[in-house]
Parts: structure tokens; sequence; C-alpha cells
């Protein structure tokens, strides 16, 4: 994602507090060490989050407690490599988004289902509510010693992106090669609209798009800016079919291995690098949608009645779902965003008073 300004005065503030940090922590050396290690480059907000969360826990144990970050593959070349140090305990902490976390936990793509949540705050509510408990807890339960710290963004929303026609409705989608991850989720999404799905890693993209091997994607604006991808892409449809989520994760043994207190600073630690990349992917997606344009990009958005054809076109991805996985984690989903929507639009109907 490109630096921007705002970018270059949080990352400064953070290195500018972590120096003096530093300073306090030269009393004593540490008796715990957290590497943090993502794929991600410098420019991305996880190393914004990152440096937060290392300001926060060194600064709050007076330096007991030593945080390392490694970005841009340093410690780990890959999502699943990444996953496995943390069980085995040679690394703390990762990140990991929807598509990868239903690598190891299958049932987990719900969260990936199209159109489930309305709106930024609607995913906030739910990430923020019981339901993160009781993946939580699953994952702890099915897979190991991995524990779920936070949910965050990573990128916005997914939209349709396309090379040489607009989107304006599923009939839209008909035929158009469209980029997904090796994700059955996905590419059934793109199967169910008619599309072509093609399953492109993501060094491979930006030739596949020159190529023609696809003509479109489905990503975030501030990704296919990053990545250089309006290079080729000309069109860009505001569907938002889904929330890019990010999971951080922790070695549940080495959570349960700090001192109370130090789980309370790690916990909240986590709840500051949350706020921080959360806000921005929003901030940094006005200079995207900018320079896309600049590129003689369009951008268009569905109006409500085109989004629903969207919405109804992709119904039976839920059918889909459960027959693969069950039907509890759909209905855990559902009944947390339900209860966020009410909540929500109870504060709505209040303006009217």
């Amino acid at each position: 994602m490109r630096t921007n300004k705002l970018t270059r005065t949080l990352t400064g503030a953070a290195l500018a507090l972590a120096m003096t940090v530093g300073l306090v922590g030269t009393a004593g050396a540490a008796s715990k060490q957290i590497k943090i290690a993502f794929l991600g480059s410098q420019a991305d907000e996880d190393y914004d989050g990152s440096l937060v969360f290392k300001d926060y826990v060194e600064s709050r144990t007076n330096g007991e407690i030593e945080v390392v970050i490694y970005f841009g593959g340093q410690f780990c070349g890959s999502f699943q490599e990444c996953i496995d140090q943390i069980m085995s305990g040679v690394l703390e902490v990762t990140i990991s988004t929807i598509g990868g976390f239903g690598n190891i936990f299958p049932p987990g793509q719900a969260l990936d289902l199209p159109y489930v949540f309305r709106d930024d705050r609607v995913a906030e509510c739910v990430f923020d509510g019981p339901f993160v408990g009781e993946l939580r807890a699953a994952v702890l339960d099915s897979v190991g010693p991995l524990r779920l710290m936070t949910v965050s963004n990573t990128g916005g929303w997914r939209n349709f992106a396309t090379v040489n026609k607009q989107i304006r409705t599923p009939a839209d989608v008909e035929g158009q090669k469209i980029r997904t991850i090796p994700a059955d989720i996905q590419i059934e999404m793109v199967k169910m609209l008619g599309g072509a799905p093609t399953p492109v890693s993501w060094p491979e993209v930006y030739t596949s798009l020159a190529t023609g091997v696809v003509e479109g994607t489905k990503n975030g604006i501030t990704d296919i800016v990053n990545m250089k991808f309006q290079e080729h892409l000309r069109y860009m449809t505001l569907d938002g079919h889904a929330y890019m989520a990010a999971l951080w994760w922790m070695n549940d043994d080495f959570f349960n291995g700090l001192t109370p207190e130090q789980r309370k600073i790690v916990h909240d630690g986590f709840q500051h690098l949350k706020t921080v990349t959360r806000a921005l992917p929003m901030r940094r997606a006005i200079d995207a949608y900018e320079e896309f344009k600049a590129a003689d990009g369009e951008i268009y958005v569905p109006t409500a009645e085109e989004k629903k054809q969207f919405q109804d076109a992709t119904a039976g991805m839920k059918d889909w779902f459960v027959a693969k996985y069950g039907d509890e984690w759909l209905k855990k989903l559902e009944s947390a965003v339900g209860d966020c929507e009410a909540e929500i639009d109870a504060e709505y109907a209040g303006f009217a008073g």
C-alpha cells in the first residue's frame, strides 16, 4: 500500500516513541521476547499496528517484554510457514486473511461469504463481540496452541475490478475471467455469478492482467494501487462483497506463560494495534481511489437495486457452504450479524427523538 503523509506521521511518531521506550528498557534486560512476523511490507498497516503494539507492550512492562518485528517475509516466507512456527513455539505472533484462516479451520470461511456484512460498523461490531471468543475457543480446541488475539482489517473491502468491461449487475460478470485466490469459497462465488474463476498467485496478477490470462480481479483499492494494477484495470465496481478481515494469532502457550499483569498489557496492546490497522486502510483508500481515477480508471457504485441483484445471485453460497462445512458457524455468524444490525439500527432510530 502506498505510504502517504498520515502513514509517515503515524510511523514516525511510533518510531520516536519506540526509541524513547528503548531508553527505558535499557534499565534491565528483557526476560521475554515477542516476535511478530508477517509477509507485508513497512508500508502496510500491519507494520504500523505492530509498531504501536511494540511501543505499548515494551513501555507498560518497563522493558520486561521485548517486541521484535519481522516484515516482508524475513522470518517466514508463507502464511502456512508462519502458522507452523507459531504452533511449534518458534514464533509468537503472525497474521492471516480469512482465506488463510480457512486453510487451518475450514468452517471459518463463513466470514468470507459474500455480502454477509452490510458495512464496516456491522463487521467491526461482530469482530468486537462474543463471536470472536467462540471462534478463539474452537480453534484452540481443534487446531492447537493458536490463540486469536484480535481481528482488524487489511485493505478495506473486496470489490470487482476489470480490464475491458464495467460490472454493474451480475449479468456483467458472465464469461469474465476473474482472478481469485485458491480458496473454494471465492472460486464458487465467481462461478455462481457466471464468471470464469481463475486462481492466480499474488506476484503473478500484474502479468496475468497484462496478457489477458485474467480480465479482472477481486481486491481492495489500496492493494490494487500498491501493485500498479491500475496500469491495466480500467473499471472498478464498489459492490463490497467481502470485508477484508485480518486475524492476529499468538502462541497460546506463550500467552499463558505470561504473568496476569503481562497478559492484560499484551491484550490491551492488541486492542491498540486493532485501532490503527482498521483506521489506516480507510485513510489510504482516499488517495488510492484518486490515483486509480488519475490513471483513467472509472469507479461505479451500484444502486441499492443493483446491490440486491448481486446478493440474490449469490444467495446459494450459503447452501453450498452448509453442504461442505455444516451450518454451525453460519448460524453463529448470522446471529452475531443480526444482533449488531439491530443494535446499530436502534441507534439510528434514536435520531428521531
